[in-house]
């Protein structure tokens, strides 16, 4: 029998530095040939992004050493930032973005003589610059195709965005002038172009102010002229109200897109570009209640891929994402073996060949390979390694709750687990409600070191897929309209409340935290008077505290107008604004709290949380604020992880009254 001891108490091999080393996941998958390219996190040199090839005799290499980071800055949460291809003579080249400086540079890795990256786009003064995301190389052009992002004044929605080439021969890296613009620049917002696989058209995917990409997007497409400009563009799917997150052409020229317009993320296909300028209407390719796509929250996201055989790889499910094979033709969908419960929003294809990345709740994320000849899948780079024994990996179990008015709240829930520790049969263990970042967004069913981190030493995790989150179709999503603050903040205390209830979490010890989004849902938890007392403490990351400075200018222009449809319009609701704002209602916090802060984070300003430690100065409430030096939004260093988590443990250890001498010392404030 295992022995008993006080729960958080526990030891544990997870400790935060083993969580930092595999925080992060592969993105960006493509090929390059026939090898597989991907981006992979690099926590211990500096939080990097590395660009990673696998040889053909399986193994992986960097292709570029630090500090090369291959990362995009557009809409600051970047997007596909990479395309390579290999010449008729068997040389590589490949285009990406570097963090640094956000110029394009040509690196070509083979090559005789070493010669490093060379830039490809000049340095504009301006505002942020000129920042590049989504190419589309065009070698028989002799150019890269791809989205410019371009700053024209001081402030953070002083900026523009259009689809441009860009010369491969260096020649406009320091001749502005150079860049071609392909677009014309009437929308705010530009994903890349996907070209026909004649060459003739272009087709891509744009929206403006207010809405957001999940809110309604519209498909562009144009003709592209020999002299390789675009014509006129049309709007051929999508709409004000209907969101398209992703375009791609079939080999027999069909225009896929995936569309909500049934309230659900459904792949459809348009035969585009008839000889009188028309459309057609588009058809569902397999009309279900899940979601085939999500929120493009980055530039290039792909959850569908066309085979050249005419099967379709495809991300589908509810409250999760899966990976199946499509027959458009009779409907058809196959989905691949393996153990992963979650696939990521990258696919490549060649040839029989499918890549993704995917996780399940004892494996971290790893690139996987389908042959869809065979049905085989197998796991091709950044493995999965038990860094311990898989015992201390939590035991999730998907649970619904009943929130206000009898409203499904989704949710995913980690007892404390441990091998060799149980918890006093007259005890029930603390929890800790994470509350998602985006809003729009939701917590995936995978394996989290950091949440193992906290199980392991026998403290719960409650991860909450509140109304608004994705994954449950519109409707679900939309639940949130105008309701931030309410609705979030409700679904996680109806789930803690319902924890204790049932006697699965002690009433007295149950915490909420949250980044980004999630940091705004703990704040205003914690000062929520309804809600405030279902919480001993809070953990408040990156967060937004001031909706009304975030709406009027101090965060960046992707989400300038979020607020606009999660609270409502600013200049006709500013009470609303006001009343939601945790900044303006700091008196109402009773608990203790610990701030989690990035001071080169332009989307959650430090400023914010600023302006809310200096209110709550002197109130006699617990508090510690880490501020992190060479952070921005989502920390990515090893050492800021670590004293971040370790931080957030010794504010649990000392709030739920636990003893342990292993947690360093957090200095609270009053």
């Amino acid at each position: 029998m295992a022995p008993t001891a006080a729960y958080g108490s526990w030891p544990s091999p997870v400790d935060a530095a083993l969580a930092a080393a595999h925080d992060g996941r592969p993105e960006y998958v493509g090929f390059v040939g026939d090898e597989v390219w991907w981006t992979a996190p690099r926590p211990a040199e500096g939080g990097r992004r590395a660009l990673v090839r696998r040889r053909p005799d399986g193994t992986e290499e960097s292709v570029l050493p630090a500090p090369w980071n291959v990362r995009s800055r557009v809409i600051e949460y970047g997007g596909q930032p990479w395309a390579g291809t290999v010449r008729p003579d068997g040389s590589t080249v490949v285009v990406f973005c570097h963090h640094a400086d956000q110029r394009l540079y040509a690196y070509e890795p083979d090559a005789a003589d070493g010669a490093a990256p060379r830039p490809l786009t000049p340095v504009s003064t301006t505002g942020d610059g000129l920042r590049w995301v989504d190419p589309v190389l065009r070698p028989e052009r002799g150019e890269v195709w791809c989205v410019l992002e371009e700053f024209t004044g001081p402030g953070p929605t002083d900026v523009r965005r259009v689809i441009a080439a860009v010369p491969l021969d260096g020649s406009a890296a320091e001749d502005r002038s150079r860049v071609r613009e392909l677009s014309d620049g009437r929308h705010r917002f530009v994903t890349g172009p996907r070209i026909s696989p004649d060459g003739r058209q272009a087709a891509w995917i744009a929206w403006d102010h207010p809405r957001m990409p999940w809110d309604g997007t519209e498909v562009q497409l144009a003709e592209i002229t020999p002299d390789g400009t675009f014509g006129p563009a049309r709007t051929v799917a999508g709409g004000p109200e209907e969101s398209v997150p992703q375009i791609a052409w079939t080999a027999d020229g069909r225009l896929l897109h995936l569309s909500d317009r049934t309230g659900w993320w459904n792949l459809y296909s348009t035969r585009a570009g008839t000889e009188d300028g028309r459309h057609g209407e588009p058809v569902a390719l397999c009309p279900r209640p899940e979601e085939f796509g999500g929120p493009l929250w980055k530039i290039g996201l792909a959850w569908f891929q066309p085979l050249d055989d005419g099967l379709i790889a495809v991300l589908h499910g509810k409250g999760a994402h899966t990976l199946g094979i499509l027959d458009p033709g009779t409907g058809d969908l196959v989905d691949a073996a393996g153990p992963w419960t979650e696939w990521a929003a990258t696919l490549a294809v060649h040839g029989s060949r499918v890549v993704g990345v995917a996780a399940g709740p004892r494996s971290g994320y790893e690139v996987v390979e389908l042959d869809t000849r065979t049905g085989r899948t197998r796991v091709i780079g950044s493995p999965h390694h038990d860094p311990v024994d898989p015992a201390y990996y939590p035991e999730p179990r998907i649970r619904v709750f009943a929130g206000p008015d009898g409203r499904e709240i989704h949710a995913h829930l980690y007892p404390p687990h441990h091998p060799d520790r149980t918890g006093p049969a007259d005890e029930l263990p603390p929890y800790v409600v994470w509350a998602h970042g985006g809003p729009t967004g939701h917590a995936p069913l995978v394996l989290d070191l950091e949440i193992a981190y906290f199980t392991s030493r026998g403290i719960g995790v409650a991860e909450v897929n509140y109304g608004g989150s994705t994954g449950y179709g519109r409707e679900y999503r939309e639940r949130l309209r105008e309701q931030w603050g309410v609705v979030d903040v409700e679904d996680c205390a109806a789930v803690a409340r319902a924890l204790a209830a049932e006697g699965t979490a002690d009433p007295r010890r149950i915490a909420v935290r949250g980044g980004s989004a999630g940091g705004w849902t703990t704040a205003a938890s914690l000062v929520h008077a309804e809600h405030g007392e279902v919480y001993a403490c809070g953990t408040i990351i990156y967060p937004i505290l001031d909706p009304a400075a975030w709406a009027d200018g101090e965060t960046h222009d992707f989400e300038s107008r979020y607020p606009h449809s999660l609270i409502g319009p600013l200049a006709e609701v500013p009470d609303r604004y006001r009343e939601r704002s945790p900044l303006e209602h700091v008196e109402r916090i009773s608990v203790p709290f610990l701030l989690l802060q990035g001071l080169d984070d332009v989307i959650c300003p430090p400023a914010q949380a600023e302006r809310f430690l200096a209110r709550i100065a002197g109130r006699g409430v617990p508090h510690a604020y880490l501020a992190f030096e060479g952070e921005s939004h989502g920390f990515r260093r090893a050492d800021t992880m670590i004293r971040a988590l370790e931080a957030e443990l010794a504010l649990y250890v000392r709030t739920f009254g636990v003893e342990r001498s292993d947690v360093p010392a957090l200095e609270l404030r009053t």
